[in-house]
């Protein structure tokens, strides 16, 4: 087995058509191992589809031209796509392929491939007077729609093997763009995503990323746009990962700051998964009537359903008395089904004209103890 075959030259060679397109495929060879193996297939920029209004001069209806944006793809057999200007969808293309296709609000797929054709160079004459051939290929591309459904087979198209060959049309590979909806002989519209396939964007393959400035920042768009979220990994002196949100400025809002002796600060409350057997405690003072509060991170539908037993226990407050004389006694100290408290206190001052006793609600020291049921597999 040899590996790629480098093309070389010395002083005096005789250099045939052979040995200069042997050295375009060593480079073509080359860029598509990179594309292939450190970085995932798909849209690398562009490429979305726009929609603009129109109305048909015959019938006043109202549709939707789509176009395809400028862009770049890079498909699974690691050959890029470029389209240099913007495209408008043909309605004739559409028909040829669902036309006969009954009314229906599902969406219908839209991809691009690769294609070759013939460059714009003409032929010329070789040193022997014949013409040869053309000296030019446009690696162009067509877009394709697809019926209902179509967009199933992105997923089970089957990369290269490594080392192989750059591919060349026709061997096909779909790129999804996205969808577009048809209503009686026009597009009407634009979907980014169907029946739960959308289009992949591309990617890298990497086991470190290092970060020239000494901070390295991930975020979800392209530019930094206020409100959006990025996660920033700093050094320096102070060392830390933070999550935030873009402030106006630029910088990032933390939300959630990881320092570098281990302590986490946030912003906001804390829930997490319970582990079998942990226990949750919250604590307080209710009065008669009061629901009592959850510990945090459990919900009503985890103690429905036994996920979580929850233990309370009520210590009744010594009311305020008008008197010094007053005694008081609990008549109800406990909590229903509902979690709410019912707590009643009389209250009787022996030395008072009439000693009269009164009824009034009370108030309690609360404890609420929610326990993972251990059967559960950690809730």
């Amino acid at each position: 087995m040899t590996g790629p075959q480098r093309p070389a030259f010395h002083e005096g060679q005789i250099l045939a058509a052979a040995d200069l397109s042997a050295t375009v495929q060593y480079a073509r060879g080359a860029a598509v191992r990179h594309a292939l193996h450190l970085h995932e297939w798909g849209i690398a920029e562009g490429l979305a589809l726009v929609t603009e209004a129109r109305t048909d001069p015959l019938t006043n209806a109202r549709y939707a031209e789509v176009s395809v944006e400028a862009g770049i793809a890079v498909d699974g057999t690691g050959r890029e796509i470029v389209v240099v200007d913007p495209v408008v969808l043909r309605e004739s293309d559409f028909e040829e392929v669902n036309g006969a296709d009954q009314p229906t609000d599902e969406p219908y797929p839209v991809f691009l491939t690769a294609a070759d054709q013939e460059g714009a160079a003409a032929p010329r004459a070789d040193a022997c007077g014949a013409v040869a051939g053309r000296t030019r290929v446009e690696e162009s591309y067509r877009i394709l729609f697809g019926r209902l459904g179509d967009e199933r087979l992105v997923g089970e198209q089957e990369p290269p093997a490594v080392g192989a060959a750059p591919a060349d049309p026709p061997v096909r590979w779909l790129v999804l763009l996205g969808y577009v909806r048809w209503t009686e002989g026009h597009f009407t519209g634009v979907e980014t995503a169907a029946r739960g396939v959308a289009p992949r964007y591309a990617g890298v393959r990497a086991d470190a990323v290092t970060a020239r400035s000494g901070a390295l920042t991930l975020r979800t768009h392209r530019n930094a746009e206020e409100g959006e979220p990025a996660v920033v990994l700093s050094g320096g002196d102070a060392p830390s990962l933070v999550f935030g949100l873009y402030q106006g400025g630029g910088s990032v809002a933390p939300l959630m700051t990881v320092a570098a002796n281990g302590n986490l600060t946030i912003e906001g409350s804390f829930t997490g998964r319970m582990p079998a057997g942990s226990t949750l405690v919250t604590s307080g003072t209710a009065t008669d009537g009061m629901l009592l509060p959850l510990p945090p991170g459990v919900t009503p539908e985890q103690i429905a359903d036994g996920r979580v037993v929850l233990h309370t226990h009520l210590t009744p407050r010594t009311p305020p008395t008008a008197t010094a004389s007053t005694l008081h006694s609990v008549v109800e100290s406990a909590v229903d089904g509902d979690r709410r408290v019912r707590c009643r206190v009389r209250l009787y001052d022996p030395l008072a004209t009439g000693g009269e006793v009164v009824e009034t609600p009370g108030a309690v020291d609360f404890l609420v103890l929610a326990a993972v049921a251990a059967t559960n597999g950690g809730g």
